[in-house]
């Protein structure tokens, strides 16, 4: 009898120990993911003009990418390629999405959260979406489905698109949150719904910002948008609590899910037209809106580091920072970016930026804190990019990761916690077409677009002959060496081509069989 209870309690302490020594393998995960913030808009980076003590925090004390990308220079298609490891351009109808588009991704699709959901970690979304909701021709006043469930999250809180675009609600789990039944809400992003006042035919109504182009449609708040819609009063959002609401919901989601692992993917409106910061924050920066929005932006990460340290789980912790694509002063709102600009440089070092081409397009913050795993203050330049977090992740908590998915999705962990200093030998960044970061080099195809975005004034990168650059040497695309290295320019377009006929990247990607 004694040699069995000796047993049972030496297997109790076995699995007990087991338990928690593995824990550092299974973390908490908080992806918090930024909208339109560039490499060179937070101080870690690089920045005087705006102070970012919270987001340096992370820098501090876990580590900083230099080479960190997303996998796109604008926001659907990043998002798109962060959950299922597939780059968007594969993809027909991945664009910029409207505020009443159907849910881009297929439901039951394997994803990051549904990689972590089988990881048993629970998993929840706050924050904006911009992925597609339900079906065509959705009704927004009963059930919204499909959704973030149907993709692997436990839970969610959503902005269904972007603030400059209808429906101007939140999506509580499925729902509109505070909608009442008598005052239906419509959507149309084709014409008009009724006579309701809009931007373009009533100025004089708009009395927190002006659209500088488009965004002219239904005034909510006294912000014009794009789109129109009609109903739900009730139910609409507040901008200047925009960043309160969300953030409140992220750290609730932490309380409720301290004891056991979680994922939270928390992604910011900030800083995302239009740019109406809590009163709080106005005027923090010399910049107008867009830098108040970064400070407030900064209070944000803040308000989730203080609640881990204040349950006493940061140790075990990922906290990964990231933006979805690179930076855009004017994107549609008369907020003065442009002219209290200064001598800031949204972008750092790099050319371009959000919907460009040049390296500014994709070129993003990457913090990553894990203070049991990550050495404090170490910086990186192994190339990584978004699409690569459901392989990573799936090998982080012990996943599978079967050949048929994730067909650009590389497991690059050890380079993402700074254990290896190679990332991926390649990547192939996109903005209005596909080019090849090759090592240091960076080839863009020639092309006939524009050179630069009218409305932004961003310059895109695109020109009627090839473009190659050696980034190592030449980090703001300044030096074309295309004519002088042919045979490198020859080499990239062929790969390029390969990796686009091929429909993954991927080493042992193997589509799966058709039924």
């Amino acid at each position: 009898m004694q040699r069995i209870l000796f047993s049972t309690i030496a297997i109790g302490l076995l699995l007990f120990f087991q338990r928690y020594a593995g824990s550092a393998e299974t973390p908490n995960i908080i992806l918090i993911y930024a909208d339109d913030i560039g490499y060179g808009d937070l101080s870690c980076y690089g920045a005087t003009a705006v102070k970012t003590p919270n987001l340096d925090r992370l820098a501090i004390e876990g580590l900083k990418h230099t080479d960190g990308h997303s996998a796109s220079a604008t926001c659907t298609p990043s998002r798109y390629a962060l959950l299922t490891g597939e780059y968007a351009w594969r993809r027909k109808g991945t664009g910029v999405a409207t505020g009443d588009a159907s849910m881009i991704i297929e439901p039951g699709r394997t994803t990051l959260a549904s990689i972590l959901k089988s990881a048993d970690y629970h998993t929840g979304y706050v924050g904006k979406w911009h992925l597609g909701l339900g079906r065509p021709a959705m009704n927004w006043n009963g059930p919204i489905s499909p959704g973030p469930k149907e993709l692997g999250f436990d839970e969610h809180f959503l902005i269904p698109a972007t603030g400059d675009r209808v429906p101007c609600v939140y999506i509580e789990n499925g729902k509109v949150k505070g909608l009442d039944p008598s005052d239906p809400i419509t959507v149309s992003f084709g014409k008009p719904i009724d006579d309701s006042p809009t931007g373009k035919l009533r100025p004089d109504l708009l009395f927190r910002t002006r659209p500088s182009h488009g965004h002219d449609m239904t005034i909510v708040n006294g912000i014009s948008r794009i789109g129109y819609m009609t109903g739900g009063k009730s139910a609409l959002w507040d901008d200047e609590t925009m960043a309160d609401v969300i953030t409140g919901k992220a750290t609730d989601f932490i309380d409720k899910n301290q004891k056991s692992p979680f994922f939270l993917y928390f992604s910011t409106h900030d800083i995302h037209v239009p740019r109406v910061p809590h009163p709080r924050f106005v005027g923090k920066t010399q910049m107008g809106p867009r830098g108040d929005a970064i400070v407030q932006l900064d209070w944000c990460v803040g308000q989730i580091l203080d609640k881990l340290d204040k349950l006493s789980i940061s140790k075990n912790t990922m906290v990964i920072f990231s933006s979805d694509n690179g930076p855009v002063v004017d994107d549609g709102y008369q907020e003065q970016a442009v002219e209290k600009i200064g001598s800031h440089k949204p972008a750092g070092p790099f050319r371009g930026g959000k919907y460009s081409n040049f390296e500014g397009g994709t070129r993003v913050p990457l913090l990553v804190r894990w203070p049991d795993r990550i050495k404090p203050g170490t910086t990186s330049g192994a190339l990584i990019c978004q699409v690569d977090f459901p392989a990573t992740f799936a090998k982080l908590t012990g996943q599978d990761f079967p050949d048929h998915i994730g067909p650009d999705s590389f497991d690059i962990l050890d380079a993402l916690i700074g254990k290896s200093s190679n990332g991926r030998d390649h990547l192939v960044e996109h903005s209005s077409q596909t080019n090849l970061r090759q090592g240091h080099w960076k080839l863009i195809p020639a092309n006939r677009g524009a050179k630069f975005n009218k409305a932004t004034g961003t310059e895109l990168g695109n020109d009627t002959t090839t473009q190659l650059y050696d980034l190592a040497a030449d980090p703001g695309e300044q030096k074309d060496l295309s004519k002088e290295r042919p045979e490198q320019v020859s080499n990239m377009q062929i790969r390029l081509q390969k990796i686009r006929d091929s429909g993954y990247s991927r080493p042992g990607f193997q589509p799966e069989p058709q039924k």
